[in-house]
């Protein structure tokens, strides 16, 4: 008896796969709740190596149907969507995609919709990153500082080290200002 599983997929924790639960169940599909498979993690980790896609590719059988919202609830990149969904079809498994209006992504127009859509899929995540690198160069050549803002002020820095040089622990002066002991020690070699 071939069985609907349902791979809903986000990247943060902040975000929430309520959305592609209810879509999935607009749809039609029947979906037992142990045979819906929730996960966070970032789109850009291999599907194969994602523990909760892991166990769902221990499930699955000849003949069963994985749904998935989208097609880049699978992956990001064009050759791990294409190499998953081809290794779920040497299983038996069909996949179908909402998005596609649940074409089955097994057969060969699946295959078509599914190769050029990944592809769109990689390329938009390649311009984010494109795009997050044009801006990091700008900001610097603005003259921007960019990461984490110090914890300590250039005047406690000066203070820190005096502070050692007369005996204090590292550990101590974390208490007092408030910071980590590497925080301090890093302080004091600059």
């Amino acid at each position: 008896m071939s069985r609907t599983f349902l791979y809903a997929r986000v990247s943060t924790a902040e975000q929430t796969t309520d959305n592609q639960l209810l879509e999935a169940k607009a749809t039609g599909f029947t979906i037992q709740p142990r045979h819906i498979m929730t996960e966070t993690i970032s789109g850009s980790v291999p599907a194969a190596e994602r523990p909760v896609f892991g166990k769902l590719l221990d499930k699955l059988d000849e003949g069963d149907t994985l749904v998935v919202t989208k097609l880049d609830r699978l992956g990001r990149n064009t050759g791990d969507i294409l190499a998953t969904v081809e290794r779920l079809a040497t299983f038996g498994v069909h996949v179908h995609c909402l998005a596609l209006k649940g074409v089955d992504l097994t057969s060969a127009s699946g295959r078509l919709h599914m190769t050029v859509l990944a592809a769109v899929a990689q390329f938009e995540r390649d311009l984010l990153i494109e795009r997050t690198y044009a801006g990091l160069a700008r900001a610097k050549s603005e003259g921007k500082k960019l990461g984490r803002r110090a914890t300590l002020t250039d005047a406690q820095k000066v203070e820190i080290r005096a502070k050692l040089k007369v005996g204090r622990t590292a550990r101590g002066l974390a208490k007092e200002y408030g910071v980590s002991h590497p925080t301090i020690l890093k302080a004091a070699q600059e």
